[in-house]
């Protein structure tokens, strides 16, 4: 199998069992690898009604056909789970150089299940693999962890809140890479599972060079002519969206009661750039590089990051948002839950959050003290106050505040895994302008075209590529790029019809679960006069189930089912 490593691993940590086995083509062909890979195998594997975090629930990892390939940005790999927060399907993908060893160990997916009797850390070295003793690990934070395992590897690990099994635990890769989001660490620590270890040798290989030489000269040249990925990530990171958002009035402010934020400047990329000496890095084979670094210190947090303990808080002050960021990588818990529920906690007790508590505040979630660890929704929804929680399915909201974009309002409301832009982004079209801009404050068009965004970010989740990629590429390049590395024709539409079909497994969980159209929602405070028309809201998403072609429930019918090779 060219592209595919064709190997699957299973560990059992019940009772310590590893079975390897043949990646199976017909999955490879239908869902490609990555998120999609991983939706199908937790589908097949894991009943919708299981607590996530006992030791039924299964921990996916994967890669896809282009990890670790020749080809521009793909360096990524997939986390998939039942989330601990949402109770929904949720996948995770991770940037850096785990998936590349992953996938130069001949690994395409590594599935976890049960739980260990004491903290075990899975070590992989091309064909051999152990599960190893982890008590010397346990009650350390990823940093000293990924230290004391560095030698053997590439890591990903839990910190101490994953072990406590905090709801909004992430899983860490490279120090400051997170397959965030939805508490998959917490589901790691809950399987006494404290680190995966991978190392391997072996380069993948490719069905037809010349044509992936063509392919990738191609992206590489789109790359360069993008002026966000060769001008605005490539100076600044993605903190160059700050000052853009702001303009735009798109930037929630403290807990989205505005969408604009008074001293925003000493935040941007731009700030960023002019104030501090700043190292560079990339993930593996990224033209890019978009992460930043102080030299000799801490590293620049994300846009999202930014945002988070920055203006939705109330906080214009950059030092305690880089020391927020760094305790939040080192315990290993979300950063965009961890401030979103900060947020609702300021607005709710009228607590102003200076730098001090703000980091006691996030010290407590990484420890499990605290009664924010649950997220927002689950924190307020003890207090009765469920309705100043800013998420969808449970799921906080990131950086963009959609009652300036109906595209991005309709997609946080549908997404699979909760409120996340990353399902769709659909400031790419509304704001930025890519591929082409549109007006950002009209229903009319939308249904349509984020059902679209919503199957080529599933597709591109599966491939492994980068979604910065797709400020450059669409599913034709990336079909061409596809069909160059495991020999087998993909049509864009093809491509797109993959996104299709995972789109709408992970609906049919999500459904089984008691997810329904009253779930497909937003906020009230983002109703009304000043905000989102309640009918136009609707009438967008009903056109959203026809165009999915679901039912007036938002159910998948059988017609669809079938025509996908579902049922």
């Amino acid at each position: 199998m060219f592209g595919w490593a064709g190997r699957t691993i299973t560990l059992d940590l019940n009772n310590n069992s590893i079975i390897e086995s043949r990646t199976s083509k017909d999955i490879a062909k239908d869902f490609l690898g990555g998120r999609g890979m991983g939706v199908k195998l937790l589908y097949d594997r894991v009943q919708p009604a299981i607590d996530p975090l006992s030791p039924d629930n299964c921990l996916i990892i994967t890669i896809g056909p282009l990890t670790g390939t020749p080809v521009p940005m793909s360096g990524r790999h997939s986390i998939i789970t039942k989330s601990p927060l949402t109770s929904t399907i949720f996948d995770s993908s991770a940037g850096g150089f785990f998936g590349k060893e992953m996938k130069f160990a001949g690994v395409d997916a590594l599935i976890i299940t049960g739980k260990a009797d004491k903290p075990v850390y899975v070590q992989i070295e091309d064909e051999h693999v152990d599960i190893a003793d982890a008590s010397n690990l346990w009650g350390k934070n990823t940093w000293e962890t990924s230290r004391l395992l560095e030698t053997r590897g590439r890591v990903s690990c839990i910190g101490r809140a994953g072990e406590r099994q905090v709801p909004v635990a992430n899983i860490m890769n490279d120090y400051v890479h997170a397959c965030g989001r939805g508490g998959i660490g917490a589901v790691a620590g809950s399987k006494n599972l404290k680190a995966i270890v991978v190392k391997g040798t072996s380069k993948p290989e490719i069905a037809d060079a010349e044509a992936l030489a063509e392919a990738k000269d191609n992206s590489m040249r789109l790359l360069r002519a993008s002026p966000v990925t060769s001008k605005g990530l490539k100076n600044y990171g993605t903190s160059v969206l700050l000052n853009l958002m702001n303009y735009m009035k798109i930037l929630p402010t403290r807990n989205f009661q505005t969408g604009q934020f008074r001293g925003a400047e000493s935040l941007s990329g731009e700030y960023i750039k002019d104030n501090y000496d700043l190292k560079k890095h990339s993930c593996y084979n990224c033209p890019v590089g978009c992460k930043r670094s102080i030299k000799g210190g801490f590293e620049i947090p994300e846009y999202e990051t930014i945002w988070a303990f920055g203006p939705d808080i109330g906080n214009g002050d950059m030092a305690p948002i880089i020391k927020a960021n760094r305790i939040c990588n080192d315990y290993g818990i979300d950063t965009i839950s961890s401030g979103s529920t900060i947020a609702a906690y300021s607005e709710l007790t009228s607590t102003k959050i200076g730098p001090v508590q703000l980091e006691e505040l996030v010290s407590d979630i990484g420890e499990g003290k605290s009664e924010l660890a649950a997220g927002s929704y689950a924190y307020l929804k003890a207090k009765g106050a469920v309705e100043l929680s800013m998420s969808s399915k449970g799921l906080e909201f990131p950086g963009y505040d959609p009652r300036g974009i109906m595209g991005q309002a309709l997609g946080y409301a549908t997404s699979n895994r909760g409120g996340c832009h990353l399902r769709a982004y659909m400031v790419a079209p509304e704001v930025i302008g890519k591929p082409k801009l549109i007006d950002r404050l009209t229903f009319d068009g939308k249904a349509g075209l984020v059902q679209v965004f919503q199957n080529l970010a599933a597709a591109v989740d599966s491939l492994m590529v980068c979604k910065f990629a797709t400020f450059a590429m669409g599913e034709e390049e990336l079909a061409a790029l596809l069909s160059a590395v495991i020999g087998i024709h993909y049509s864009p539409e093809e491509l797109l019809r993959t996104g299709e079909r995972i789109w709408n497994l992970e609906r049919l969980f999500n459904n089984s679960v008691g997810f329904t159209r009253a779930d497909d929602n937003l906020p009230m405070r983002l109703f009304g006069k000043d905000g989102i028309n309640r009918d136009d809201f609707n009438r967008g998403l009903a056109e959203y189930y026809h165009f999915r072609g679901w039912s007036e429930k938002g159910v998948p019918t059988d017609e669809k089912l079938k025509e996908l090779g579902i049922l």
